[in-house]
């Protein structure tokens, strides 16, 4: 039996504006953005990963209002968990989205434990990180 990662989402306040950060900055190709009613999902992925996508979404799109509101209150504290992207150039990755404007969080640096990461926080306030794990 095989078993991968299909979707994984990220809750986000304005749709337009995150897109321009996953699309732009980051380099991710639209896959689908589909309208329902008041709210949208889009879809985004890496040409690399073909069957791996991301789904930016609204807090309220598709739940209920009780569970909208708390995810707007957890994606306004920034605590929602961080996406971590891959990359064979982590410092020509954080000049491309730095120059986006999306701020900076930590710039490029060599940790202890193996990779060398940067992190940033998208519009939403999302933390990002984007890293480059050493040939093991």
């Amino acid at each position: 039996m095989n078993i991968s990662l299909r979707y994984c989402h990220i809750t986000v306040d304005e749709l337009d504006e995150s897109l321009a950060f996953y699309r732009d900055a980051l380099g991710l190709e639209v896959r689908n953005d589909i309208a329902s009613g008041a709210f949208r999902w889009v879809t985004l992925g890496s040409p690399a990963q073909p069957d791996l996508e991301i789904v930016l979404s609204q807090p309220h799109a598709g739940r209920s209002q009780a569970d909208g509101d708390a995810l707007q209150e957890l994606l306004t504290k920034g605590v929602l968990p961080m996406a971590v992207f891959g990359t064979d150039d982590v410092d020509a990755a954080f000049e491309r989205v730095r120059k986006s404007g999306a701020e900076v969080l930590q710039e490029p640096v060599d940790q202890p434990w193996g990779p060398r990461d940067c992190a940033f926080r998208d519009p939403s306030g999302n933390m990002v990180r984007i890293q480059h794990r050493p040939e093991q």
